[in-house]
């Protein structure tokens, strides 16, 4: 498991602070490991793992705590059994509805000492919305895909052959999605992957989102931009330029801030 240092040394300086640490980002960017790391360290800070309430959401098994009068109830309940400091880890909260209620209501419960850790995906949990929930309340890290150095790191335990160049075309081919790992770096099963990865992130969390009717124009857009993957840098940014003055689909700040984020971390390429 790649530690990830850079994340962690941001955020070993709100453990233990009166202030929620929310990690968002892309679908399958690392977020769930980075809460594990996240508890690692605190092991190796002395922290008994007796003294965590871990959830994944996306777990049926959690399914009937999928409201925030249910979660909070459970997690005051484990908190009466652990006595000590608890801290709670909630993976893909956006999955609870009325999630804040719960999250303002176990910051500010008196009788037990919590700290508290959040994921979410950028589709569902945007910045903007962040403010709302948990004004002056929380602070938030935005959890990208590997870079090159920690896909290099993480190649190299696979291939300790390979170059740098080899490594370096590697990753602008595959981008650094973690769980490419699990595969080897294998071309065909990674492709296979990245596409099931296109569908989810784009066709189904943007279109949902945002309420884009007309599917088809937007694959043709994210064809476009992976066909301008293949050129060099600056022809990407050439193409990517001209391309969005040309359509005027994209004034949608929002919309143009996610398909930025998810053609970075996916084609390893800075968009501008």
């Amino acid at each position: 498991m790649t530690k990830r240092e850079l994340y962690i040394e941001k955020i070993k300086s709100f453990i233990d602070k009166d202030i929620i640490k929310v990690l968002t980002g892309i679908r399958r960017s690392g977020k769930s490991v980075m809460l594990k790391l996240i508890m690692e360290e605190l092991k190796q800070n002395g922290i008994d793992e007796k003294q965590f309430i871990n959830i994944n959401f996306e777990n049926l098994i959690n399914r009937e705590l999928t409201t925030a009068d249910k979660l909070d109830k459970y997690i005051l309940k484990r908190a009466s059994e652990i006595k000590n400091k608890c801290y709670i880890f909630l993976d893909e909260i956006q999955e609870v509805k009325d999630w804040e209620k719960c999250i303002n209501s176990l910051r500010v419960n008196e009788e037990y000492n919590f700290d508290i850790y959040i994921t979410g995906s950028n589709a569902k949990l945007l910045s903007g919305e962040l403010s709302t929930y948990l004004a002056g309340r929380y602070v938030e890290f935005v959890i990208y895909p590997f870079s090159f150095k920690e896909f290099l790191d993480t190649l190299k335990s696979i291939q300790q052959s390979i170059s740098i160049r080899e490594a370096f075309q590697k990753y602008i081919k595959f981008g650094g999605m973690p769980f490419l790992y699990n595969l080897a770096f294998e071309e065909e099963p990674s492709l296979q992957y990245l596409k099931d990865i296109y569908s989810s992130i784009i066709l189904k969390d943007i279109t949902q989102r945002n309420k884009i009717r007309d599917t088809d124009l937007l694959e043709r857009v994210i064809n476009y931009l992976t066909i301008s993957s293949k050129k060099s840098p600056t022809s990407i940014s050439r193409g990517w330029i001209a391309f969005l003055v040309s359509w005027n689909c994209f004034k949608n700040m929002i919309w143009l801030n996610q398909l930025k984020i998810i053609k970075k971390s996916i084609f390893g390429v800075e968009v501008i």
